[in-house]
């Protein structure tokens, strides 16, 4: 009798483990996303970011040289952030977290993946409505309202800047970034050109038996040497698509 108490309580444990388990799902997210929601991407056909160029308000020499026009240039961003709404395409990966273990590693700075309702999320880029002091990125704090001017200090009495990786600086993001991915079961690309690096070498620290998927309008023009199925629409679709195929998956 105390064997057989034994080996149910073992095979209870095990039940347990299994339905625990949730296959990992990780999401590498780019401005595709977000334009459905309204804000627009990066980098636009002309080089040009709302009618600057990257380098007058994307680098740390620019902030040092021209603090108003950066913070002005932010600012607006952070404005029109708390102007629109996240969109069908972030609600549905929501959704997936009932069945899979989700995290969302997005060069998007805004937070529109939080306000859906997403649980994991790590910006590789840095964050809109946060700033940091200038001369310790460790002091990060939460910005009150959208508007950061020279008058916002820092402990040491400096200037804080915003909290985005300008061009030149270190992604400090990008090594938990890759451990995530070598974990994954499934990898979801969406919104993005695999342009920007070192997001873009992302989708080659995965596992050799990940399965793997692209959604993006263009997606078809892309051309990889390993198997991605492929959604060449707007993420709120394909991320429709992507929910009807994964939602019926059996593990």
């Amino acid at each position: 009798m105390g064997s057989r108490m034994v080996n149910s309580q073992i095979l209870y444990k095990h039940l347990i483990f299994f339905n625990m388990y949730k296959p990992k799902l990780v999401v590498l997210s780019g401005a595709g996303i977000s334009a459905e929601s309204g804000i627009n991407t990066f980098r636009e056909a002309d080089g040009l970011w709302e009618n600057h160029r990257i380098e007058d308000v994307a680098s740390r020499d620019a902030w040092f040289k021209n603090i108003e026009l950066v913070n002005r240039f932010y600012n607006e961003r952070r404005k029109q952030l708390l102007e629109v709404e996240p969109n069908a395409g972030h609600y549905n990966l929501v959704k997936l977290e009932e069945k899979f273990d989700v995290t969302i590693v997005t060069q998007n700075v805004d937070d529109l993946h939080e306000r859906a309702g997403s649980s994991n999320i790590v910006h590789l880029h840095g964050e809109l409505k946060k700033v940091r002091s200038i001369i310790d990125e460790n002091e990060v704090v939460e910005l009150e309202g959208w508007k950061l001017t020279p008058q916002h200090i820092c402990s040491k009495g400096k200037p804080m800047r915003p909290h985005i990786v300008w061009f030149g600086e270190m992604v400090p993001m990008i090594t938990i970034a890759e451990k995530i991915c070598a974990q994954a079961d499934i990898l979801v690309v969406i919104g993005t050109s695999l342009n920007v690096y070192p997001a873009a070498n992302l989708i080659y620290h995965v596992p050799q038996n990940c399965e793997l998927f692209l959604i993006d309008p263009n997606a078809n023009e892309f051309s990889f040497n390993f198997p991605i199925q492929t959604f060449a629409c707007t993420a709120s679709e394909g991320t429709q698509k992507l929910l009807d195929i994964l939602m019926r998956k059996e593990f």
